[in-house]
């Protein structure tokens, strides 16, 4: 079982605004994930992986993948507080889901 957050490399991020942008994914994803799916992933380790996609097209492009799939996730738009205008997409929580899933909608992409 794991957890897979897709972040776009075609914008700029602080490390920081990242990482905040990456836990609204994981969290909201979370949120929408099967009761007995979080007991196991909880119980494994809570494992988290963090992908880098080129494009905002690539990443809806797998968010349509992901929900025709029923898979758990959460696409991150920014409220546009800090460094980024508002309704910028940054990234995508997937899962948490059996690694053969996940693999299955992600594993072309490269770790961040």
């Amino acid at each position: 079982m794991k957890q897979v957050i897709v972040v776009r490399k075609d914008i700029k991020m602080s490390k920081g605004k990242m990482a905040a942008q990456c836990c609204h994914g994981s969290l909201n994803a979370y949120k929408n994930a099967n009761p007995s799916k979080i007991e196991i992933w909880e119980n494994e380790g809570q494992a988290k992986v963090v992908l880098k996609i080129q494009t905002l097209e690539e990443l809806i492009e797998l968010k349509k993948m992901i929900a025709v799939n029923k898979v758990p996730h959460h696409l991150v738009i920014d409220a546009g507080r800090t460094e980024l205008p508002e309704s910028t997409v940054t990234c995508l929580g997937i899962g948490p889901d059996t690694d053969e899933i996940i693999d299955k909608l992600t594993g072309h992409l490269k770790l961040y």
